[in-house]
């Protein structure tokens, strides 16, 4: 992963909350963490952080247990992966950050904004489902969920034992299948890429941890509804891509949120990757405007 000027980010391992986490940083100026959603790892952003840096101070975090961070048993519930974050980057010393998250990365980023209201300065909300607040009704087998977004991986993953079983040795066929299956650009799923997750995901505990995001989303629910309570007053810009999630994303962001902003683009779940340009003409202004 480069900059703007071809160097390669910075990368280190900070141990925070009682777990270890892998980042990556770069640039200069008001401080941005960008959070990666499953199956992915940080390397999402690749295509995003270049024009990001010469703007902003860049931090990408692998996520608890997840890419190159540590795996450990526990702690997989968004409040818990959002102190994590909270933790990282007041051990790189900003004190006030922006916060980007897609898919799990956006719950979780929506879950630090809530918990450290006096840290983040505005969230970017992409293609994510609030456990709590309609997430689950995907799961279930019916007409407009099998014509529209059917999340049949969401209670199989919620099965004990079952996935590890049929999931083991084969990584990069299930990796493969929802990263192309959920785009409407599936050529951009690139090969480096494709590499890179089944390396992570394939490494010792990468899929447990995989598995435990999934497995924490009824905490995920209280968690969610609890932070409600009291909506964010920072600013969030919620994007989708038409062929996913879409407009829903800014619909959940006003659940939690009074001042939102949406955008979709034409695109699948994975924004920044099929539509990397599109998506930083929208998020480098509004970052500007909320320093």
């Amino acid at each position: 992963m480069y900059d703007h000027d071809g160097a390669p980010l910075r990368t280190g391992r900070a141990a925070v909350n009682g777990t270890s986490l892998h980042y990556r940083t770069a640039g200069s100026g008001p401080a941005v963490v960008l959070l990666h959603g499953v199956p992915k790892t940080g390397y999402h952003w690749r295509h995003l952080v270049p024009k990001l840096t010469p703007h902003h101070t860049v931090v990408v975090p692998d996520l608890r247990g997840l890419g190159d961070s540590a795996r450990p048993a526990d702690g997989y519930d968004s409040a818990t992966m959002s102190d994590d974050v909270a933790e990282l980057m007041a051990r790189l010393g900003h004190e006030t950050y922006a916060v980007t998250g897609e898919d799990w990365g956006a719950v979780i980023g929506y879950q630090l904004a809530a918990r450290h209201r006096d840290r983040v300065t505005s969230l970017v909300f992409a293609e994510a489902l609030f456990p709590g607040f309609g997430f689950e009704d995907h799961t279930a087998l019916t007409p407009e969920n099998v014509s529209g977004m059917h999340l049949w991986h969401l209670g199989f993953y919620f099965t004990p034992d079952v996935p590890e079983m049929l999931i083991s040795g084969h990584e990069r066929e299930l990796i493969t299948y929802m990263i192309k299956s959920e785009r409407s650009h599936p050529d951009t799923a690139s090969s480096d890429a494709v590499e890179e997750y089944v390396r992570c995901y394939s490494m010792p505990g990468g899929i447990r941890a995989m598995l435990a995001v999934y497995r924490a989303m009824l905490t995920d629910a209280e968690q969610n509804r609890e932070a409600a309570r009291k909506k964010l007053d920072i600013p969030v810009l919620a994007l989708g891509g038409s062929a996913f999630v879409g407009e829903r994303a800014a619909e959940q962001a006003r659940l939690v949120a009074d001042d939102v902003t949406g955008h979709v683009f034409d695109a699948g779940h994975d924004l920044a990757e099929e539509v990397p340009d599109e998506m930083a003409a929208v998020v480098l202004p509004f970052l500007a405007a909320h320093p």
